[in-house]
């Protein structure tokens, strides 16, 4: 009965050394347990993170680089002998690839490690003993389905993996689908007619919508669809299943962890939590494997009439003891590169679920997941990428602004959270009063700076100042104080800018779209009031009209035309990829939907980054592709 472990971490974009760390430090861990474990299996990338972009050239090692590297870790987190699963970008015949090593590490008769090349000594299935087991790389997996389409970009950077194999281990029979590869049936098909006892799933699937499963928990909607794939594989092959999922935030796209362990029933018998890192154990029982097929042989049944659906499945081994044909030797490039592995930090795990939202409202939200979700994004981008302690947020008095600011305080901490009021002389008093207001529920440090000056200073200059020039001016010049504070106090600026505004075009380009975290940016203005009011936001706050500020008596809506209520919807539609016509169907009026539709499609520069001439093999954002937090 194998003790299994699923390690879901949140490693340190690009810092290959500094995630061996980790990994070792996850050694150590388990190496106090009693029993000991006998296998754990880290997510996909885990040695680098995901998007990396162009930087898989800087962080890609051979399999024998990476086994090394965890031999070392491991001697020096003195665990006793273990199994692990580890996903990495791989360097291999010159190719790069999104691979998964299986390994096995510091057994009491190594001796030297092993090449890889050599067949491990194998028992029957389930009852392997570490001594026939020698250290060395037992299968590596090269991701065959590489997701090219929303925010995956693979196969720019790595190319396909070829097969999917069953191999032997000292405890049973395994495979390694890495993510989007369980996402298509025929591979855990392929998987369990070699024999697996256990399909290893390697993951960095980022969270995406609200969703509830059969319990009634709130999840993202991406892991309740994970949860049913990764149950579907098991439940019909009747094998164990185990989802290793990243943790963390890379470039705003969340991680959400929720690692999974499936029994051969399609039950879920381990769970991980959601956005923290966790390390979790479980033992393995196969005679659960038996039973499972036992009741529902859909497995046997498939080994019956699958060569009369099809001419020719392939050659592949079926297990130990069932072939006499020799094991294939594992194919990986030896240690070339890499550096030797330090100390790390521990591990935590904690698990809280609820209900999920009703169905209806597309744009409903449910607001105590969304604020888990984005507090952990602020912890991450804040702290763990940028290395900043403290965040500085522009306090206007209004909704966005104050809901950044109750974020960034359960984030950070109220002490690590400055509010700035920077007024102009035509500012509404209201505005400042409403400003106070957040300050003090929530204690923070502030500063009040009066922009008039500055403003006034350089239109007497340039003269000729109209409202929408003076309102830019105001709005720039509020940027320039915020960049300065936080030069000043070492504090991070945090955005403010909501989805429907940043849609609409409604922002002075390179002001209120310019600091470089933005909690807020993907929810429309009445999901940002449904989570501020969620969040205890006040309700004057909550109550009064929108407005920029810039011009006295000026509304956001009266600038619309139209109001927030149908102006996300829809937004909502017409992103979602309808047709003008089908918008209106859904009880719009076509002026309505031409309006939102017209200042859509007329502002995608101001979404963009300046537009530069390509003359070269080097254009930054062309060629040289790095992502914003590598």
């Amino acid at each position: 009965m194998p003790r299994l472990a699923l390690a879901q971490l949140r490693p340190k974009k690009g810092d290959y050394a500094a995630n061996i760390e980790k990994i070792g430090g996850v050694l150590a861990q388990l190496a106090t347990l009693e029993p000991p474990v006998d296998l754990v299996v880290f997510p996909e990338t885990a040695t680098s993170g995901y998007f990396v972009e162009g930087g898989v050239r800087d962080v890609a090692v051979t399999g024998g680089t990476l086994f090394r590297d965890l031999s070392l870790a491991h001697e020096a987190a003195k665990a006793p002998p273990i199994d692990v699963a580890v996903g990495f970008y791989e360097l291999f015949q010159n190719r790069y690839y999104n691979s998964c090593l299986y390994a096995s590490l510091g057994n009491a008769l190594s001796g030297n490690a092993s090449s890889g090349n050599a067949s491990p000594g194998i028992a029957s299935p389930g009852n392997a003993s570490p001594d026939l087991a020698p250290p060395g790389i037992r299968h590596v997996h090269r991701k065959v389905f590489l997701p090219t389409y929303g925010v995956f970009d693979e196969e720019r950077f790595v190319e396909r993996g070829r097969d999917i194999r069953a191999f032997d281990t000292r405890w049973g029979r395994a495979a390694i689908l890495i993510c989007e590869d369980a996402w298509h049936s025929v591979s855990g098909t392929i998987a369990a007619l070699q024999g697996a006892q256990l399909v290893i799933v390697p993951s960095a699937s980022p969270a995406r919508g609200t969703g509830m499963d059969e319990e009634g928990a709130r999840l993202p909607a991406s892991v309740v669809r994970w949860e049913r794939i990764v149950r579907g594989i098991a439940d019909e092959h009747g094998v164990w299943v185990a989802l290793a999922s990243l943790v963390g935030f890379e470039g705003g796209k969340g991680f959400p962890g929720a690692s999974v362990l499936i029994n051969p029933s399609g039950d879920i018998v381990l769970r991980g939590p959601l956005f923290e890192e966790a390390v979790l154990t479980y033992d393995i029982d196969f005679d659960e494997t038996t039973r499972a097929r036992a009741e529902s042989p859909l497995l046997a049944d498939l080994e019956v009439n699958l060569p009369h659906l099809i001419k020719s499945l392939g050659s592949g081994e079926r297990g130990a003891g069932r072939s006499k044909r020799k094991p294939s030797a594992v194919r990986f490039d030896p240690a070339t590169n890499g550096t030797a592995p330090r100390s790390a930090l521990p591990v935590s795990t904690i698990h809280v679920a609820g209900k999920g939202v009703e169905a209806g409202d597309p744009l409903a939200i449910d607001p105590d997941l969304a604020r888990r979700w984005l507090v952990s994004f602020l912890k991450d981008e804040v702290v763990r990428r940028r290395d900043f302690t403290k965040g500085i947020v522009g306090l206007s008095g209004g909704v966005d602004s104050s809901l950044t600011a109750f974020l960034a305080v359960e984030a950070l901490g109220k002490e690590n959270v400055i509010g700035v009021r920077m007024p102009y002389k035509t500012s509404s008093p209201e505005s400042l009063e409403h400003a106070q207001l957040v300050i003090d529920k929530l204690g923070i440090q502030s500063l009040t700076i009066d922009i008039t000056a500055a403003v006034d200073g350089y239109l007497a200059q340039v003269g000729d100042a109209d409202p929408t020039r003076r309102g830019n001016v105001m709005a720039r010049e509020r940027m320039i104080v915020l960049f300065d504070l936080s030069a000043k106090y070492k504090a991070l600026p945090l955005g403010t800018g909501n989805k429907s505004e940043r849609l609409l075009g409604y922002f002075t380009w390179h002001a209120d779209d310019t600091p470089p975290v933005n909690p807020l940016g993907d929810l429309f203005k009445t999901q940002v009031r449904a989570l501020a009011r969620h969040v205890g936001v006040p309700e004057e706050i909550l109550r009064k009209p929108p407005t920029p500020d810039l011009v006295p008596g000026q509304t956001t809506e009266g600038d619309y035309g139209i109001s927030y209520d149908k102006v996300d919807r829809i937004l909502y539609y017409l992103i979602r990829g309808m047709k003008p016509e089908e918008v209106v169907a859904r009880g719009f009026t076509p002026e309505e939907v031409a309006k939102v539709a017209g200042r859509l499609e007329s502002t995608h520069w101001k979404r963009r980054l300046p537009t530069v001439a390509m003359m070269s093999q080097t254009a930054i954002g062309e060629f040289y592709l790095r992502p914003v937090d590598y």
